[in-house]
């Protein structure tokens, strides 16, 4: 059957439809085999499988990934969900379809979804209706790929999604506190797609429509492949190769995966990077290099396909969405992020380099939002992975295109970076402007070194000094989220983020504006890590003792969580550093994550014990006074025994300052 183009004539709707248009199955990427023949279709092109519910909205990848797939001309439905302990009877619903099986555990690796940094289940699951449990399993991608090749094992089945993305090589996995192989070797999949699939996905279906096998799809950028037991590797002129250690060789020797790391960062972090090869038992894994950073044209068709931004009907009865509930009026403005942190993936999955949208395409969702029933006025968000990194790049681009920076911003801002607010603060003016919004507030954590920094002249300053005024004017509901992560300059440097005395001088600015402007019931709600590596208890009694000097009882906290592909996991499973081979201490076990964390909530009464006793254990009596307020003899005897002695060792000293941008090495 040839394929049915988008807005071609459907079959009248069901009575429910009738009585509630939100049924009509026009709406919808059909979930049943009954909404595929409300449209016509007795036979699919693509079948999407996906471990979160169904929810048409472009914050969530397989609602993206299926309307685009709809928009070029294709027959597309989703699974949502599959119960994977029964009969199977949802991965057959539809039979085979004529393409692929696209799988995704969905818009969280799904470890990190079920399981906290304790490795104990999480109160609830975001990404499914009333946040119920159960709805998915442990490494949901590698089981839901084995179960299709089970059923229907000539049918390709490709991978995406930040599951697939991020464990696409060997990586550290937390919760068996093992070495996997890339995800395609336990899988059993065909092809993965990494990073934001858009751009390898078009390129897929352009070629699979011209009739080209699957399995001759072998030079895709950014794409990931298992060949089979002798193969050669596909020719491309274009691109150079480099061989990673192979995944045996990590395995003995946690040094060589830790030195495959460094590669496959700084290759990520390359405007031209070179394709990576690992042996992977009798195989060969190649890793295509990424397409370029999508261009404003291509973001805004993503951005601009007809989601309904509902969740599917058939949920109603089950309770809300509580990851939906949180976005579903919120606007994302750009995708990427350049700040490199040590402990975040979004460079790793969205790119180091940002990719945003016009504000003409931003302006066309707040109408779209403006019609949803339940939109009084508010738009939740205008951000991204950081609020203020829209439309920001470097000036030249060929020190870009030189560059193996991790980061833009770390150690300094790059003095390439254009920093300047402008565009952002029209795009805030025009959307608060628009007839029936009423409030249009920034909730995604700002960079606050973006507009603080020194190299700032001109426009650029005086765009940062506008950016803080217009925040505090316009677009803080009450509380403002910024991320300082963490008080010690020793374990800023290992999380890759600004000195803390950064923070202080936004705070500084915060409280004048509040004052000048009138808005005194605002606030800052800082957000802190505890046992991320290079974090001793004596840098988290130090935190403990400076946010409550700065008025602060912490709420937004959070405990260090290995997570695939980012730095500081890579130093949490080998315990040295991946760029420079040095030791850095890592708490790992129970009672150390756990004697960090404390210090959170050193105001609570039950808490003060425990923390005396350990105040006491590290000779920091001085910092117990102070933190604890009690001042007993005890205490100001054992701080003048710290200071008789010399205190606390010092913290280790910065590295060397290195140039501003990097020639590409080859070495």
């Amino acid at each position: 059957m040839a394929p049915v183009q988008p807005g071609a004539p459907a079959p009248a709707p069901a009575a429910p439809a009738a009585r509630d248009p939100v049924w009509d199955p026009r709406r919808w990427l059909p979930t049943t085999r009954d909404e595929a023949a409300a449209r016509g279709w007795d036979e699919l092109d693509v079948v999407l499988v996906s471990g979160d519910a169904y929810v048409d909205h472009p914050a969530f990848g397989t609602a993206v990934i299926a309307r685009m797939i709809e928009r070029e001309g294709l027959r597309i439905a989703i699974i949502s969900q599959p119960n994977w302990r029964d009969d199977l009877r949802d991965f057959r619903k539809f039979g085979a379809p004529r393409l692929f099986f696209g799988v995704t555990s969905g818009c969280m690796d799904s470890m990190v979804n079920r399981y906290t940094a304790a490795k104990k289940l999480r109160s609830q699951d975001a990404y499914t209706p009333g946040g119920e449990h159960g709805f998915r399993p442990d490494y949901a991608a590698t089981v839901y790929s084995r179960t299709l090749k089970q059923l229907y094992p000539d049918v390709p089945v490709l991978l995406g999604g930040i599951e697939a993305s991020l464990r696409r090589v060997t990586h550290y996995d937390y919760w068996s506190d093992t070495l996997k192989p890339g995800i395609l070797a336990e899988s059993g999949a065909d092809m993965l797609v990494y990073g934001m699939g858009e751009l390898p996905l078009l390129e897929i279906l352009r070629l699979l429509k011209q009739g080209v096998p699957f399995s001759s799809l072998r030079t895709i950028a950014q794409t990931a492949l298992l060949l089979p037991p002798g193969a050669p590797v596909p020719k491309n002129q274009h691109w150079e190769d480099f061989t990673l250690h192979s995944h045996e060789d990590c395995a003995r020797d946690r040094a060589l995966y830790a030195r495959n790391f460094k590669d496959i960062e700084t290759e990520s972090n390359r405007v031209k990077a070179r394709r990576l090869i690992q042996p992977t038992g009798e195989r060969l894994l190649v890793v295509n290099p990424p397409f370029p950073t999508m261009s404003e044209r291509q973001i805004d068709s993503s951005f601009d396909l007809p989601y309904t931004r509902l969740p599917h009907p058939k949920y109603r009865k089950r309770g809300p969405i509580p990851a939906y509930e949180m976005i579903k009026h919120s606007i994302n403005m750009h995708r990427g992020c350049f700040g490199g942190c040590s402990f975040c993936t979004i460079s790793a999955h969205q790119g180091k380099f940002v990719a945003s949208r016009s504000k003409a395409s931003i302006l066309r969702e707040v109408e779209s939002i403006k019609q949803m029933p339940d939109f009084r006025g508010t738009i939740s968000d205008l951000g991204g992975p950081s609020g203020n990194m829209y439309k920001m790049k470097g000036r030249e681009q060929w020190i870009c295109d030189e560059c193996v920076r991790p980061s833009c911003i770390w150690p300094d801002v790059c003095r390439n970076l254009d920093t300047d607010h402008t565009a952002l603060l029209d795009v805030y003016k025009a959307v608060r402007e628009t007839p029936g919004v009423n409030h249009a507030f920034v909730t995604s954590g700002l960079r606050y070194d973006l507009f603080l920094h020194k190299h700032a002249k001109g426009q650029e300053k005086e765009s940062h000094e506008r950016y803080v005024d217009t925040l505090v004017e316009h677009h803080v509901s009450g509380r403002l989220k910024v991320a300082p992560e963490h008080t010690s300059d020793a374990v800023l440097r290992v999380m890759r983020k600004p000195s803390f005395k950064y923070f202080r001088r936004f705070k500084e600015k915060f409280d004048s504006a509040k004052q000048r402007l009138g808005r005194d019931n605002l606030q800052i709600i800082p957000y802190f890590i505890s046992s991320h590596p290079g974090s001793r208890p004596e840098d988290m009694a130090q935190l403990a003792v400076e946010t409550k000097e700065l008025g602060f009882k912490l709420e937004q906290v959070q405990d260090f969580t290995p997570t695939p592909m980012t730095v500081a996991t890579e130093i949490y499973a080998t315990g040295v550093h991946p760029y420079d081979q040095k030791p850095v201490c890592v708490a790992r076990s129970p009672e150390e994550k756990q004697e960090q964390r404390s210090f959170f909530f050193w105001y609570k009464p039950e808490m003060k014990s425990a923390l005396r006793s350990t105040l006491r254990r590290l000779g920091m009596g001085e910092t117990a006074a102070r933190l604890l307020g009690d001042g007993s003899a005890k205490d100001r005897m054992l701080a003048e025994d710290a200071m008789s002695c010399g205190g606390l060792p010092p913290p280790p000293p910065p590295p060397a300052r290195r140039t501003w941008f990097k020639r590409r090495d080859r070495g």
